[in-house]
């Protein structure tokens, strides 16, 4: 009988610490399967909080909230704490627009693009910002990936990933491999421990020269990432140097960001199309 006497079939073993290799390795080899039959050999790729409301979310919850404290008539101190919170979602939402209209943008023009260049969209596949940059995508008629991790805090896949493009990985550092390995830009949108992980650590391998590409990077939201992460100190107190603040963009502007990164994207990888005007002048 077929069944727990085929090792490869037998799921105690599979689960087991002996067994781990095998969990590792099948992480990387069925995206990397799945990826090659949906031909997916460049990825954008968008870093950003999952905690991050849409602006109709963060309104309707101002309202709601609005409308309890003035029923209560004079607000606890948790009801302030509380409206506190929610005033700076609604100003922390403004970046899921922005995420969704610069990932629609992306999208857009690389349809446009001749040649085997294809540049798809791809997340964190959870809510908020990766939200965002899946719905925009989605909204331009385009694939878009989510690299999904399992969590004790089980969270849901957002409904903007292709189907067939939705990952899910036990282990962190074979999802950030994936993120990396066919990512060839970067946006970091406003994020907690886990956006600010994966920027530096990417960050890190751009800086040095790890990977054997030039990875444009955009820092979005100026006005969050100057409060938070102080690099002038970083370069006063001789942790970087001058050269590493030009490793990313940092702005406020879908324009300015949506320039950038395709202008970067048709110096780095022009299309056929381009090729030949070259070889012709």
């Amino acid at each position: 009988m077929i069944g727990k006497d085929l090792s490869f079939l037998n799921p105690e073993f599979l689960r087991s610490v002996a067994a781990r290799p095998v969990r590792i390795l099948s992480e990387y080899l069925e995206p990397a399967e799945r990826m090659r039959r949906a031909r997916i050999r460049d990825t954008i790729v968008f870093f950003g909080s999952a905690r991050a409301l849409s602006p109709e979310e963060a309104e309707r919850r101002m309202v709601v909230l609005r409308a309890e404290i003035e029923r209560a008539g004079e607000a606890p101190p948790e009801l302030k704490a509380e409206l506190s919170r929610a005033e700076y979602s609604v100003r922390m939402s403004r970046y899921y627009w922005d995420a969704m209209e610069l990932s629609r943008r992306l999208t857009e023009w690389t349809k446009s693009l001749t040649g085997n260049r294809h540049f798809v969209v791809c997340s964190g596949g959870s809510g908020g910002m990766m939200e965002a940059a899946n719905r925009g995508a989605a909204m331009a008629g385009g694939k878009t990936v989510g690299l999904h991790i399992s969590l004790t805090t089980e969270e849901i896949v957002n409904p903007y990933v292709t189907p067939d493009l939705v990952f899910r990985f036990h282990y962190f550092f074979m999802r950030k491999f994936w993120f990396v390995y066919l990512a060839k830009a970067l946006v970091t949108f406003p994020g907690g421990f886990g956006t600010m992980d994966e920027f530096f650590e990417v960050l890190t391998l751009i800086q040095t020269k790890k990977p054997r590409k030039t990875m444009p990077i955009v820092l979005f939201g100026a006005e969050f990432w100057n409060e938070i992460v102080n690099f002038d100190a970083l370069l006063k107190w001789g942790m970087i140097s001058p050269e590493d603040l030009r490793l990313f963009l940092t702005t406020d502007s879908v324009d300015e960001a949506f320039n950038y990164l395709t202008g970067r994207l048709e110096e780095l990888y022009p299309s056929e199309q381009k090729l030949e005007e070259v070889k012709l002048t």
